[in-house]
């Protein structure tokens, strides 16, 4: 099953870095935050990723590009005056990355919308290039399955500054709006699951993801809502990202699955 990852906005609000890369590019612990998010879903078996790149993408690209230099300890010998490179203790994940340049000014919708030949018509996974968490995957996909609905979005009681969503007692979604004073916390985390039916819901360039698309989905009664109670962070800003930097130099990052 593919995981489809955006990757493709401005990062302003984190523009101390994302001036020079994007934000899915900044980095925790030396490695950016993209193979962090890309690590967990490896954590349970899912290896092959679509990551929907924009602006500055051609960064995303010459890093996986260089990825042997990036993660394995390199001999360069110009002793016979030739170039010789020798790769030593080489390590690369087991995945297969294709990464679209889904435009510069291209909505979040738009985004989902230009991967689509790459996913075909199988159940996808989707998530944001900008948060880590220690969702169980593997519950959330038998969760979506269970539901039968086109997509299942993962939920978090984080705190009352994000986007709400109000999920019924049923498990679907019955509405995505702005934060109020009275709402309970629930939010948008990401972490979806899909079918191919979501692209239907997405008309071009400028469907901005989180409105008409999921919106659409609540008013059929097609999106369920899996509740995640663990550990989950974004990266908006550069305190955010401190305090990524800070649980990883800790040795204690909760969305850590995986071993070294």
């Amino acid at each position: 099953m593919k995981v489809v990852i955006l990757a493709g906005g401005f990062g302003t609000r984190i523009s101390e870095e994302s001036a020079y890369k994007p934000k899915p590019m900044i980095e925790i612990g030396g490695m950016p935050i993209l193979w962090h998010i890309m690590k967990i879903y490896s954590y349970y078996g899912f290896n092959e990723f679509i990551i929907c790149a924009g602006y500055k993408q051609h960064v995303i690209k010459e890093w996986f590009a260089d990825y042997f230099l990036h993660t394995s300890d390199i001999t360069f010998d110009y002793t016979n005056g030739g170039n010789e490179m020798i790769v030593h203790n080489k390590h690369v994940e087991p995945w297969k990355v294709t990464i679209v340049d889904t435009g510069l000014n291209t909505q979040t919708g738009g985004r989902v919308k230009r991967i689509k030949d790459y996913v075909g018509d199988e159940t996808f996974m989707l998530t944001y290039g900008d948060a880590v968490g220690d969702v169980d995957i593997k519950k959330l996909l038998e969760y979506h399955k269970a539901s039968g609905k086109i997509g299942t979005v993962s939920v978090y009681n984080f705190g009352q500054n994000k986007g709400v969503v109000e999920v019924e007692n049923d498990g679907l979604v019955g509405s995505f709006r702005e934060k109020s004073d009275f709402d309970g916390d629930l939010i948008n985390i990401g972490f979806f699951v899909f079918e191919s039916a979501l692209f239907d819901y997405i008309s071009g360039d400028t469907t901005v993801f989180e409105k008409e698309p999921l919106n659409g989905l609540v008013g059929k009664s097609e999106l369920a809502a899996y509740t995640h109670k663990g550990y989950w962070q974004c990266m908006d800003t550069l305190r955010e990202k401190q305090q990524l930097e800070k649980l990883w130099d800790s040795g204690k990052a909760p969305w850590k699955l995986w071993e070294d």
